[in-house]
């Protein structure tokens, strides 16, 4: 799993509302990764774009992005992972509040059905890769 979330370059390809994402820079640092990324994300006429500081920590099993420009006030996610014997635990936070108030709203209501998609798409894309 921490393979899936780390791949981001292809969420277009299975995260719903990923119009598309570009990977701006990469850097190694001690413990993995840090890459910076740009991510549009799109609903019927609604596209926005952000860039994203990514730390990748293969090792510590984490994986922390933070929005360094766009459309949100405060954008924060943080996975981590736990291996199990017939699997795995993923642990998922995210903090985000929009600079829009009426944006804000909007996403605001529909939030848990956004959570929903977004864990069935990342438990699809596990299922098509281990086949």
């Amino acid at each position: 799993m921490y393979g899936i979330v780390a791949d981001v370059e292809r969420y277009p390809e299975f995260v719903p509302w990923c119009a598309g994402l570009r990977i701006l820079r990469r850097e190694g640092v001690p413990c993995g990764e840090v890459m910076w990324a740009e991510t549009l994300v799109g609903y019927k006429a609604l596209r926005e774009h952000y860039t994203s500081r990514i730390e990748l920590d293969p090792a510590g099993r984490r994986i922390d992005v933070t929005q360094t420009e766009g459309p949100f006030r405060r954008l924060e996610n943080h996975w981590r992972f736990a291996p199990l014997a017939d699997g795995c635990r993923v642990d998922f936070s995210i903090l985000f509040e929009f600079r829009s108030r009426v944006l804000g709203r909007i996403a605001g209501a529909a939030l848990a059905r956004v959570m929903s998609r977004m864990t069935d798409a990342f438990e699809a894309r596990a299922r098509t890769l281990s086949q």
